[in-house]
């Protein structure tokens, strides 16, 4: 966010502090040199000056720059989505080690998904998504129903974001709040949150497309309002084809 003429608040996310928001003096300016260690998705090693009431920073230098996800438009709107994530189910300065882990793998997936179709980008969503809820304590129920804690079998079975889980086909019509979910969905979701999203899988489009969508609407009952960067990943496909 910028701030006065030349400097701009930055927020990161760190792995000793958690969540913290930072002035960068002069960062807007085109001789500053800082400017390039603090570009948005960047792994970066920064120290702080103590402020009254935000820190200011005083250095940064660059681990990792991500560069192959900050040149591709498509990416960066995957990056925005993993951003956007953290910053909404996170406090400021709440460490979380896992937190940090998952965003920083994330955006390691994004590289290696350059010129990838676009349900393999899904999958790093998807991923990003199960990782990210287990680090806070959101794990969603995906083996057993969340009423009844029968076995879910492959059957027409039904999720609820207000519950945190699966229903069986005997519970589910009576929870206003469940929506169908297909059993390759549930299947995908089981494995990736098993293997947690370390080992490949090859996923077709609409399977992937519809777990994103699952575990979107999840994420957003929890923050309690829709997220942004979905609409923006979809314009600027819509754009490219």
């Amino acid at each position: 966010m910028d701030l006065g003429e030349a400097d701009r608040i930055v927020t990161f996310y760190s792995r000793d502090v958690g969540k913290i928001r930072a002035v960068a003096k002069g960062v807007r300016r085109t001789t500053s040199r800082s400017a390039g260690h603090l570009e948005p998705f960047t792994l970066s090693d920064v120290m702080f000056a103590v402020g009254r009431e935000l820190d200011v920073i005083s250095q940064a230098d660059t681990l990792e720059a991500f560069r192959a996800v900050r040149e591709d438009l498509v990416l960066t709107t995957h990056a925005y989505y993993l951003a956007e994530m953290v910053d909404l189910l996170t406090e400021d300065r709440m460490e979380n080690r896992a937190v940090f882990d998952v965003l920083v793998d994330g955006l390691r997936d994004l590289e290696s998904a350059v010129s990838s179709t676009d349900a393999e980008a899904r999958l790093v969503l998807i991923v990003f998504h199960l990782r990210l809820l287990e680090a806070l304590g959101y794990r969603p129920e995906l083996r057993e129903c969340v009423t009844c804690r029968v076995a879910i079998e492959p059957e027409r079975n039904q999720f609820s974001a207000l519950l945190g889980g699966v229903l069986c086909p005997g519970c589910g019509p009576r929870e206003s709040t469940a929506r169908s979910v297909g059993t390759s969905v549930l299947k995908l979701l089981r494995f990736v949150q098993h293997n947690d999203g370390r080992r490949s899988v090859v996923v077709p489009a609409p399977v992937a497309r519809d777990a994103e969508v699952l575990l979107r609407a999840y994420a957003e009952h929890l923050v309690e309002r829709r997220l942004r960067s979905p609409a923006l990943i979809a314009r600027v496909q819509e754009a490219s084809l």
